[in-house]
């Protein structure tokens, strides 16, 4: 049974997607813990991420490197912080959140953003993602 990012990758589930290639998919996280956190996730299903073959592995983290580039570059920010952490879906996805202090990585705070929001800010990365 696919999971439920195997079925947004596929365009069965809606997403704000603010990137892909054929091997990875990126869309912003519905519950972020900041704007602009992105979820980064490998087509292929895999339940944790030291699963991944070493070159499944290469790629993955490369793709999501270019996309955290786009991502700095579209929302302001002091860095962009990285967590994988792989509890709640069973298949690998790395969090992108832009940050500006420590508290922007807050798990347990989570926000709810307008629907044209989202949309906006997915816009805003997808168009830096594209100058590369």
């Amino acid at each position: 049974m696919a999971t439920i990012f195997s079925k947004i990758a596929a365009g069965e589930i809606p997403s704000y997607k603010v990137a892909e290639d054929d091997k990875h998919y990126a869309f912003l996280d519905i519950n972020p813990v900041a704007p602009g956190h992105v979820l980064v996730i490998p087509r292929k299903e895999e339940s944790y991420i030291f699963n991944l073959s070493e070159d499944e592995y290469a790629a993955l983290t490369a793709f999501a490197r270019r996309v955290a580039k786009a991502l700095e570059r579209a929302i302001p920010c002091k860095r962009i912080g990285v967590a994988v952490i792989g509890l709640e879906v069973p298949h690998t996805h790395i969090h992108l959140i832009p940050l500006n202090s420590e508290k922007d990585m807050d798990f347990s705070h989570k926000l709810t953003l307008p629907a044209d929001e989202m949309q906006a800010i997915a816009a805003r990365i997808a168009a830096e993602f594209t100058k590369e």
